[in-house]
């Protein structure tokens, strides 16, 4: 007969999912807001209001930062997925 999983370990299985998900979300969205608020404080100061001067250049740095990062995202990705299936006998004991 199999039991169910416990409480405390269905937690902290979404504990590490969500730190892994905000570990490798944060560089993309810090880049994105310092982008974000450079091009709003040179519009502020030039009274230039385009809107693709706000939106390319945050695009460009996500994907600077994708490209920069990739290797780095994959691995901790990986690892995430390797713990959860390496435990996955504890799971269902």
């Amino acid at each position: 007969r199999r039991r169910a999983l416990s409480e405390d370990l269905v937690i902290q299985i979404f504990r590490d999912c969500l730190k892994t998900a905000l570990l490798i979300s944060a560089p993309l969205l810090g880049a994105a807001i310092v982008v974000g608020l450079t091009v709003s404080i040179f519009q502020a100061a030039t009274q230039i209001h385009e809107a693709s001067l706000a939106f390319v250049p945050k695009i460009l740095a996500i994907v600077v930062c994708l490209i920069v990062l990739a290797p780095w995202m994959l691995q901790v990705l990986v690892a995430f997925t390797t713990g959860i299936i390496s435990n996955i006998p504890v799971y269902v004991r």
